[in-house]
Protein backbone atom coordinates (compact mmCIF):
# COMPACT_ATOMS: atom_id res chain seq x y z
CA UNK A 1 0.00 0.00 0.00
CA UNK A 2 2.75 2.34 0.95
CA UNK A 3 4.62 1.89 -2.14
CA UNK A 4 1.38 2.40 -3.93
CA UNK A 5 0.69 6.06 -2.37
CA UNK A 6 4.12 6.81 -3.54
CA UNK A 7 3.96 6.28 -6.87
CA UNK A 8 0.46 8.50 -7.02
CA UNK A 9 2.06 11.30 -5.05
CA UNK A 10 -0.13 11.10 -2.42
CA UNK A 11 1.14 12.34 1.12
CA UNK A 12 0.71 9.78 3.99
CA UNK A 13 1.87 8.48 7.71
CA UNK A 14 3.26 5.24 7.64
CA UNK A 15 2.98 3.32 10.79
CA UNK A 16 3.96 0.22 11.82
CA UNK A 17 2.07 -1.57 14.17
CA UNK A 18 5.06 -3.78 15.21
CA UNK A 19 7.26 -0.81 15.65
CA UNK A 20 6.14 -0.10 18.91
CA UNK A 21 3.15 -0.04 21.51
CA UNK A 22 1.78 3.50 20.68
CA UNK A 23 1.29 2.37 17.17
CA UNK A 24 -0.75 -0.73 17.78
CA UNK A 25 -2.90 0.65 20.37
CA UNK A 26 -3.58 3.28 18.20
CA UNK A 27 -4.42 0.87 15.14
CA UNK A 28 -6.59 -1.35 17.33
CA UNK A 29 -8.31 2.12 18.91
CA UNK A 30 -9.74 2.31 15.18
CA UNK A 31 -10.00 -1.53 14.37
CA UNK A 32 -11.89 -1.91 17.91
CA UNK A 33 -14.47 0.85 17.72
CA UNK A 34 -15.08 1.67 14.22
CA UNK A 35 -18.10 0.17 12.00
CA UNK A 36 -15.69 -0.39 9.18
CA UNK A 37 -13.59 -3.01 10.99
CA UNK A 38 -17.38 -4.88 11.84
CA UNK A 39 -16.76 -7.40 8.54
CA UNK A 40 -13.43 -7.75 9.02
CA UNK A 41 -13.61 -8.82 12.55
CA UNK A 42 -16.06 -11.30 12.36
CA UNK A 43 -13.98 -12.62 9.96
CA UNK A 44 -11.24 -13.26 12.05
CA UNK A 45 -9.06 -10.95 10.39
CA UNK A 46 -6.83 -7.97 11.33
CA UNK A 47 -7.96 -5.49 9.26
CA UNK A 48 -4.12 -4.53 7.05
CA UNK A 49 -3.17 -3.05 5.43
CA UNK A 50 -5.48 -0.13 5.93
CA UNK A 51 -5.44 3.74 4.65
CA UNK A 52 -7.11 6.04 8.03
CA UNK A 53 -8.25 9.05 6.15
CA UNK A 54 -8.68 12.34 8.92
CA UNK A 55 -7.96 10.64 11.67
CA UNK A 56 -10.67 7.94 11.01
CA UNK A 57 -13.24 9.83 8.97
CA UNK A 58 -12.71 7.43 6.43
CA UNK A 59 -11.13 3.75 6.24
CA UNK A 60 -10.24 2.55 2.79
CA UNK A 61 -8.97 -1.44 2.60
CA UNK A 62 -8.84 -1.25 -0.88
CA UNK A 63 -6.00 0.48 -2.93
CA UNK A 64 -8.37 0.43 -5.86
CA UNK A 65 -11.45 2.60 -3.85
CA UNK A 66 -9.31 5.06 -2.95
CA UNK A 67 -9.97 8.76 -3.97
CA UNK A 68 -6.31 9.12 -5.16
CA UNK A 69 -7.22 13.04 -6.70
CA UNK A 70 -8.58 14.05 -3.40
CA UNK A 71 -5.51 12.79 -1.43
CA UNK A 72 -2.44 14.82 -3.33
CA UNK A 73 -1.16 17.20 -1.91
Amino acid sequence: MKEFLSRENVPFLYLDITENMINLKRFLKYRDSLPEFDEVREAGRVGLPCVVINDGEEIVFDKELLKVDELRA
